[in-house]
């Protein structure tokens, strides 16, 4: 029994692709997936072939093939170039045309051996040679028989070997698993072949192959195999187990054709997307001509080209423009890079290149819009009105860049504002707390997806004139990490010698901040690098002291808070008395955020009474205030105490004001140990122990014994050991309270103190007076010792508080304990310290004093 098969040699004369070579001889031109072919007439079975095939000797010249393995009923064309394999096929082509095929195991080998060989391999027939120019021959064979080597029989020059053919068991009739497994394996072949669009003969070939072993070598001589499956497939003798094998190939030949048909409809689908597009934007481009209506991209250009003429901007900056203008014009409307060059001529347009507001001269307006607005600082309105004074006498000058020093809630952010409004600009806020990208500040360049200009322009876009007045709030905040330091950056906006050509680094042309009025903010001024403090001129914002904070409540912020809930004005009164109350005993700031707080905390309660059908007038007093904000949180400090031995009042400077502080320092007995505790840093240590060497040496006047220091262990000790404390002006204080320890002398409790201590006694001067000042105040410490040469530093005091505190200025620790304690301490008489003439005022606190505080000097 034989099938019908369809023979596809190649015409006499024509060269075949060749898919493999045989060593020694290169490619061939063309690569093709290789072609099944079987001789004239019917393919036999095994059975047949055994008994009516052509008789194969069993000695055959050897021709050793790499990258392929020959399977019988195969026809293919190989390049023959080695001695020996050129001598193996002329002598087939002189005896009977049989030469035996074997794969080598190695194809990089160019003289193989026996062990370089597998022993299975074909007997082939050739059909066709052709002698090349070069020497080379070109052979068309056609596989037999399976066969496997014996014995390798050395001969000069080609190789012969003796074979031993393979014949295959019969097959029984009908198995059902048979033919189940050869149906299976061409439905396979079937998807396969649909999936790569590839030609249906083979699939015709199969149909009429009923024998499962010749089935599997026509599958497997087809698919792209490595040599050692392949080898495995022609080796396997059992027909049945060799297609079984041939069906697991085809399998996971299936799901890589799958995964590959996949992937080509995705990119074809992408490609037809974006043709289809393109297609139709073409139509639509072609519909619009013939109805006449204007090309858009036409009249995007002229737009543009329009603004850029009514923009004012600088030669320079209009020619960058210009030349960004022609560029879009030669792109296509929807490609990407015509929307990063429409995006930056649009900044472009929009910025204010020529525009800026007509500043207000009338100073006298100014300063009352300026008054209006905020209670005191005086300091800072006179800047401003100086200039606009300048302003006003020289029309081209650049503007100031200040810096608002102070804690948090003084009105630094609104006084911008209000400078703003007095002067008839516009006014841009920018946060920098937290920014630690320096391209916030110049801007990302245009190489970048989603590129934008830095903040600075961004706010000069948003103003809309080139003269605003721009507050940098919270210059203070700003970080540094590894994308840059944002602070570096705005040296350049901050400094007048350079910010008329500001670069962005997204516009890459200069723009002109000369015009900004520029104010920056800050809670503390040390942070700020001093490159960047050097630019700008500092003015301190002190904390409001009560008269102040009962002004501001009475005229802004108790009406603010009436409006804002709800309440009509007239059925509401709060007495000053009540404000005062709130300001003491429910809050302890140097601003006034919580105080609103408070204030709105009572307006909230009087509009639910309101709400709930209650009518007014409501009064808010001292003795009501509990009902509205609970019990007080804060006491005076020293209210209800007495005169303590080793416990001493001092002053100390925060970033939200001034506050006091108690040092006390006890005695135990040890072996001349110091402890310091409470949290303190290096420097206040060092005041301490600056302290201790001072009273030893002063040990004799003080009638202490001299070596008092060795059998006494001193512990000295600062509340609130949670707050860390640092500074060197608690010295005074520190030696005051061991004193008052070591000879058993109180210390009083109206006095406050603050000064720097060296080993000699000298009292050095210390900053932040005036926060220390009313803190004092603020406490009812109405006696405040401060060293002499701070005399010039109550100047800044306010005049109303500056009469309640009486100050004394001294120069030594003599005088210090002599005003300090509640006796003195020396036994020889002593002098008298000079109080600061017009600012040694007896106090007028609320509470009367015992004692008149005497100012004492050294003897």
């Amino acid at each position: 029994m034989t099938d019908e098969t369809k023979k596809t040699n190649p015409p006499d004369g024509a060269d075949a692709p060749a898919e493999r070579t045989e060593p020694g001889s290169r490619p061939a031109a063309s690569v093709g997936v290789p072609v099944v072919e079987t001789p004239k007439g019917e393919i036999p079975s095994p059975e047949e072939e055994k008994e009516s095939g052509p008789e194969i000797p069993e000695v055959l010249p050897l021709l050793p093939v790499r990258d392929i393995v020959i399977f019988p009923y195969m026809t293919l064309p190989l390049f023959v170039g080695r001695e020996g394999s050129v001598a193996a096929v002329d002598e087939a082509l002189a005896r009977d045309r049989y030469i035996f095929l074997a794969t080598q195991r190695d194809p990089s080998v160019e003289d193989p051996k026996e062990g370089d060989l597998y022993r299975t391999g074909t007997v082939a027939m050739i059909m066709r040679m052709l002698k090349l120019p070069d020497g080379r021959l070109k052979i068309l064979i056609q596989g037999v028989v399976k066969g496997k080597i014996v014995e390798f029989i050395d001969a000069k020059p080609a190789v012969r070997v003796r074979i031993d053919r393979i014949v295959e068991s019969p097959m029984k009739e009908g198995a059902l698993e048979v033919e189940a497994l050869m149906r299976a394996s061409r439905e396979k072949i079937e998807k396969i072949l649909s999936l790569k669009n590839m030609p249906v003969e083979i699939l015709m070939v199969t149909e009429n192959i009923n024998n499962p072993g010749v089935l599997a070598d026509l599958v497997a001589s087809n698919l792209r195999l490595k040599i050692e499956e392949a080898q495995s497939v022609l080796e396997e003798e059992e027909p049945v187990a060799r297609l079984i094998l041939v069906s697991n190939l085809l399998s996971r030949e299936l799901q890589l054709a799958e995964m590959q048909a996949k992937i080509q409809n995705q990119a074809k689908e992408e490609m037809s997307k974006s043709q289809r597009e393109y297609f139709l934007r073409e139509q639509m481009k072609a519909i619009k001509q013939e109805l006449g209506d204007i090309d858009g991209k036409s009249e995007e250009a002229e737009d543009l080209k329009g603004k850029i003429e009514a923009a004012g901007m600088p030669g320079e900056v209009k020619k960058e423009a210009e030349k960004q203008l022609r560029r879009l014009e030669g792109m296509h409307p929807d490609s990407a890079e015509s929307s990063v060059v429409r995006t930056y001529l649009d900044w472009m347009v929009e910025l204010p290149w020529k525009k800026e507001t007509k500043d207000n001269i009338r100073i006298g307006k100014a300063k009352e819009i300026l008054d209006e607005d905020h209670h005191d600082l005086e300091k800072v309105k006179e800047r401003i009105l100086e200039y606009l004074s300048v302003r006003k006498l020289k029309d081209k000058m650049k503007g100031p860049i200040l810096c608002f020093v102070g804690p948090p809630g003084v009105g630094k952010t609104s006084l911008g504002k209000s400078i703003a409004r007095a002067m008839g600009r516009k006014f841009i806020r920018m946060s920098l707390g937290g920014i630690r990208d320096e391209a916030e500040i110049r801007g990302h360049r245009r190489t970048y997806v989603g590129a934008l200009p830095g903040r600075v322009i961004q706010g000069m876009k948003q103003a809309g004139t080139r003269n605003p007045v721009f507050m940098l709030d919270e210059i203070d905040k700003v970080g540094a990490d590894f994308r840059g330091d944002p602070s570096a950056a705005l040296l350049e906006v901050l400094d007048p010698e350079q910010n008329f050509a500001f670069s962005d680094n997204y516009l890459n042309v200069p723009f002109d901040l000369s015009k900004v009025l520029f104010i920056a903010t800050a809670n503390v001024i040390d942070p700020v690098p001093p490159a960047l403090k050097d630019r700008m001129e500092i003015i301190p914002l002190s904390g409001y002291t009560d008269v102040d904070k009962l002004a501001i409540a009475k005229k802004y912020l108790l009406p603010r808070q009436l409006e804002e809930n709800g309440i009509r004005r007239g059925r509401v009164t709060m007495r000053d008395k009540a404000i005062l109350a709130i300001i003491h005993e429910y809050t302890r700031e140097a601003g006034l955020r919580n105080l609103e707080r408070e204030i709105g905390q009572v307006c909230r309660k009087l509009a639910r009474k309101i709400a709930e059908g209650e009518k007014g007038p409501f009064a808010v007093t001292p003795k009501s205030l509990a009902k509205f904000l609970g019990a007080p949180r804060n006491f005076s400090e020293t209210e209800g105490e007495a005169d303590e031995v080793g416990v001493a009042t001092g002053l100390a400077w925060t970033p939200t004001g001034g506050d006091i502080l108690f040092i006390e320092v006890s005695l135990v007995d040890g072996k001349g140990n110091v402890t310091i505790t409470g949290y303190l840093g290096d420097v206040m240590k060092e005041s301490a122990q600056a302290a201790i060497t001072y009273v030893r040496s002063r040990a004799a006047k003080l009638g202490l014994p001299r070596n008092f220091h060795a059998k006494r262990d001193i512990h000295i000790h600062v509340p609130s050991g949670g707050i860390p404390k640092d500074g060197p002006s608690a010295g005074i204080t520190i030696a005051t309270a061991l004193v008052s320890s070591l000879t058993g002398i109180p210390v009083r409790r109206d006095v406050a103190m603050t000064g720097e201590i060296t080993l000699r006694g000298r009292v050095l001067p210390i900053g932040g007076l005036k926060e220390k000042a009313l803190a004092a105040l603020r406490a009812g410490i109405n006696n405040v010792i401060v060293p002499a040469r701070n005399g010039k530093d109550l100047e800044e005091i306010p005049k109303h508080e500056a009469r309640q505190v009486h100050f004394s200025l001294v120069k030594t620790m003599d005088e210090v304990l002599a005003l300090a304690l509640t006796r003195d301490p020396f036994r020889a008489e002593k002098g008298k310290a000079k109080p600061l003439r017009g600012k040694s005022v007896p106090a007028k606190g609320p509470r009367k004093q015992k004692r008149a505080l005497r100012a004492k000097g050294p003897r």
